[in-house]
């Protein structure tokens, strides 16, 4: 959530960063409105308890005690109408910034859209092949790892079903990613596939995207579009220890999300489905570590990737293109001979104390003070993106497809 402070102290400066974050400028007008009527409100308010405060300590030695006694009184229930009004006006204010994503870091490239995001670096090189590469979904109904027609039949569109060495590529890579990142200092966790309204809220899920989330009838449930969601709020409403920070967590989870707004983006094969496999990373750190653990786990999956010997780019984005809760993304985009481009595999943000303010966890810092922490989160892969990567790295031109080398012991 956005901090609230922030915006009085300084409303043109972080109004100018949401604009370049795309937010809807009628959101923005009505945030700028009830601040400016609240500051107001405030003041009458301030006023009110001035005039209180200074006779009242006049009330003994006053000459007309009666009178001032009168006023004292009548003030006294302005103050109290006057002090609901100012809680209307803050409960307004706080259910609108619920809506406000969060303020972007001054080195995010300003820019519109994905168009403007900043290549920062290219990993290893795309293989070279003397034959036209197949895409993984004609590989993978060639070799029968991949049933498109039997996932829409027991579902609908967006589900697919993985066979034989394709079920066991999935699993292997599971396994090798959760060694790797524990390898890496990241403790695994096993979390519910299920998570609360307020988890969901204390993320930036909800109320933003609702409509993009599986939710249980009658139920206080959602299914998660993320580990994300599950890790971070495992430290819903709580105080840390500092000495205990940063928290560097592993999670392998199935996904769910409608895609609502992808019709006809990735309509063939697993680029773009409503059940997914990710393996996450999620770090719990105090203001100070927080960039440094970011690099850490921008290193770690990029190392991931590489280790597997997938070409890719470390990709900044933009304000236009960054998400909700994030105040920097980082994107690692692999490469895909198929495709004949670079695709997003993994997506790394530090989130800074945007989330942390939603689900209120705290830390006692150096002066014993209770301070938000910052929550960073980022795929570490996108399991069906890296066996689509493998299929179309690891093909020959008769169709099979090779296994790296690390992951040979998992099968």
């Amino acid at each position: 959530m956005l901090d609230l402070k922030k915006l009085q102290n300084d409303f043109d400066g972080v109004a100018a960063k949401l604009k370049n974050k795309k937010l809807d400028e009628a959101l923005l007008k009505d945030l700028s409105e009830i601040f400016t009527l609240l500051k107001k409100e405030k003041t009458l308010l301030e006023e009110l308890q001035a005039f209180q405060n200074k006779f009242s300590k006049e009330l003994a030695n006053a000459e007309n005690k009666e009178e001032l006694k009168q006023k004292l009184s009548e003030n006294k229930t302005k103050i109290s109408t006057q002090n609901q009004k100012v809680k209307e006006f803050e409960e307004r204010l706080e259910s609108l910034a619920f809506k406000i994503p969060n303020i972007p870091d001054d080195d995010v490239v300003v820019g519109e859209d994905e168009d403007a995001n900043l290549e920062l670096k290219r990993v290893l090189t795309p293989p070279s092949f003397d034959f036209e590469p197949r895409e993984h979904f004609e590989l993978g109904e060639k070799l029968e790892w991949l049933d498109f027609v039997r996932g829409v039949k027991i579902a609908q569109s967006r589900f697919c079903v993985l066979k034989e060495e394709g079920a066991l590529l999935n699993r292997a890579l599971i396994n090798y990613m959760i060694d790797f990142n524990r390898s890496r200092g990241f403790k695994l966790v096993n979390v519910p596939f299920l998570v609360n309204e307020n988890a969901m809220f204390g993320t930036g899920q909800l109320p933003k995207f609702k409509d993009d989330m599986y939710k249980v009838e009658e139920e206080d449930l959602y299914l998660i579009s993320t580990s994300e969601i599950a890790l971070t709020n495992l430290f819903n409403d709580e105080i840390l220890s500092a000495e205990n920070l940063p928290l560097k967590m592993t999670a392998y989870s199935a996904c769910f999300r409608k895609e609502a707004g992808s019709a006809g983006r990735d309509t063939r094969g697993i680029i773009r489905q409503h059940q997914f496999e990710k393996v996450e990373l999620v770090s719990i750190t105090s203001p100070k570590q927080s960039q440094s653990v970011f690099n850490e786990m921008c290193e770690c999956a990029s190392d991931l990737l590489s280790s597997l010997g997938l070409a890719h780019r470390w990709v900044m984005l933009c304000t236009g293109d960054l998400g909700f809760s994030a105040a920097k993304t980082i994107d690692l985009e692999v490469w895909l001979p198929g495709q004949n481009k670079y695709r997003e595999i993994s997506s790394i943000s530090n989130c800074r104390d945007f989330q942390a303010r939603r689900a209120k966890i705290r830390y006692k810092n150096e002066q014993g003070k209770n301070e938000l922490v910052h929550t960073l989160n980022g795929s570490s892969l996108a399991v069906g993106r890296t066996l689509v990567a493998i299929m179309e790295n690891y093909q020959d031109k008769d169709g099979k497809i090779a296994i790296p080398d690390v992951l040979r012991k998992y099968f």
